[in-house]
């Protein structure tokens, strides 16, 4: 087992509107895209955020080997709240997941 960060090419997360965020996982190969994508499940991401399962959407982008979530921002963003503001940080926590 490895964790997530070293086995892909890039992790990355970004805002998708001020409500939601997204997060991308570039593979590299199709063999790292199955990978990730078998031992990577929805609901497994969506504790690591602390969401609603059925509110986390995936997508699985074969032609380009990316697995990508969205998800709700648990504070809109640039609430007094909101500690990251262009949902740079929240791969960082993806990235310690091992995968097989």
């Amino acid at each position: 087992m490895a964790d997530l960060a070293s086995v892909v090419q890039k992790l990355r997360s970004k805002n998708a509107g001020p409500f939601w965020l997204t997060v991308d996982i570039f593979c590299g190969s199709p063999e790292v895209f199955a990978r990730v994508r078998d031992g990577l499940s929805t609901r497994r991401v969506a504790a690591v955020f602390g969401a609603d399962p059925d509110q986390v959407k995936r997508f699985e982008i074969d032609t380009l080997n990316v697995v990508k979530f969205s998800l709700p921002r648990p504070d809109i963003q640039g609430a007094v709240t909101d500690r990251d503001m262009h949902g740079a940080s929240w791969a960082a926590l993806l990235g310690e997941l091992e995968v097989n």
